[in-house]
């Protein structure tokens, strides 16, 4: 493991422990403003909606002028929407909050391109993108439990709203340590943007081949997880009358399971089954626990189906982010990984407003369902035998 990426795993984790200190709460801080169950989920479209907009953009300017600074551009508009999240006095303040984020989310696509720029399209990056998973998945246990911690302590307030400042302040000053981490710790890369290339857009790349099949995999795994974690605390509230502090320990345990399987297993499992058969493998875990989610009548159940879907996620994201990573030549990484971002967008946009609408119309199974039917789709386009391609820059080393 090469030296650069120490500092960007930190800054990852101290990325997504912002992120994932305000993920559990949002619906919760919502509906005390007013919002109805879609509402709420909405909040997530939103961020989605404004990330599909600025991700390529972001892909793009970090190849032609560098990883870092664009990466600090990212994490200085994520501390403006923490710290507007904090001062909100309206559901409308909590909808401007998230905007502002989601318009300059390019943390982690960008960070994913960093991987890519130092590191062999082989085991070695596959494992360098799950020890990213590491870093997310440590940052996924921690944050809700830190949320279900502050928000237990200020429950009494009197100001019921009070209970989501301490979060979403934390989150603030997260964010500007990851941008001291950033500016002080992590090396420059020279852009990987050869002068005269033409950096392609989204249709092109899915209108080619090898990148178009693993970053379809990708939507459809992005949709079916973005529906399930979008909308998690409203079926928590619904289905089992979870309080935010509870919500944040389910939060929090799909974080473990992430961060043990991606420490402990994914390089055993990448070298035995190669990361196409490891996302399908992902895939169907994830069509198994998903249908569970709507009969999930007691705490054993939702445990269970816990950790079926949490494991698939685990080895579904860094394979196929590897998949796509290798079907592209080098000087194109930041940018695919921009358009697997917007689609993940896409996905985000669609999964927790829908799921957010069937919950609202107490269809709790269908919600289950239609997690479960995305990660289906997935799981047959991974299923599809086409012969091997050969990774791009590879193939170019050879010619």
């Amino acid at each position: 493991m090469r030296s650069p990426l120490l500092p960007i795993f930190l800054t990852v984790f101290v990325d997504v422990l912002g992120l994932t200190l305000i993920l559990p709460l949002l619906p919760y801080y919502a509906k005390d403003y007013g919002a109805s169950d879609f509402q709420a989920t909405l909040l997530t479209s939103v961020y989605a909606a404004a990330m599909f907009v600025s991700g390529p953009m972001l892909g793009r300017l970090s190849d032609r002028i560098g990883r870092k600074p664009v990466l600090l551009l990212s994490q200085a508009g994520t501390l403006i929407g923490w710290l507007t999240l904090a001062a909100a006095h309206s559901l409308e303040m909590l909808f401007v909050g998230r905007i502002i984020a989601g318009l300059t989310a390019g943390n982690l696509s960008i960070a994913q391109a960093y991987i890519s720029d130092v590191t062999k399209p082989n085991e070695e990056r596959t494992q360098a993108f799950g020890f990213f998973g590491i870093a997310f998945g440590t940052g996924f246990l921690l944050g809700p439990g830190i949320t279900a911690l502050l928000t237990y302590v200020f429950r009494d307030d009197p100001d019921p709203l009070f209970k989501y400042k301490p979060p979403t302040l934390a989150a603030a000053g997260l964010s500007l340590l990851a941008i001291l981490l950033t500016a002080f710790f992590l090396p420059a890369r020279k852009p990987t943007a050869q002068t005269g290339r033409r950096l392609s857009g989204m249709a092109e790349y899915l209108a080619r081949p090898g990148p178009r099949k693993h970053l379809a995999e990708f939507f459809f795994f992005s949709l079916s997880f973005a529906a399930l974690t979008g909308a998690l605390g409203v079926y928590l509230k619904k289905q089992f009358n979870y309080e935010l502090h509870e919500a944040g320990l389910i939060f929090g345990l799909s974080g473990l399971i992430g961060a043990m399987v991606q420490g402990g297993m994914l390089k055993r499992l990448v070298k035995k089954l190669g990361e196409e058969r490891l996302t399908a493998i992902g895939l169907g875990t994830m069509v198994l626990g998903y249908c569970l989610l709507g009969l999930a009548t007691n705490v054993g159940f939702l445990l269970v189906l816990v950790v079926l879907g949490s494991f698939g996620a685990a080895v579904v994201r860094p394979s196929v982010t590897t998949l796509i990573t290798k079907s592209v030549a080098k000087e194109e990484q930041g940018t695919v990984l921009g358009v697997s971002q917007s689609l993940g967008s896409l996905a985000q946009i669609a999964g927790p407003a829908a799921a957010g609408w069937l919950i609202d119309r107490n269809q709790v199974v269908m919600y289950g369902l239609f997690c479960a039917a995305f990660s289906l789709l997935g799981l047959l386009l991974a299923l599809q035998r086409r012969g091997v391609e050969r990774p791009v820059e590879q193939a170019h080393a050879e010619g």
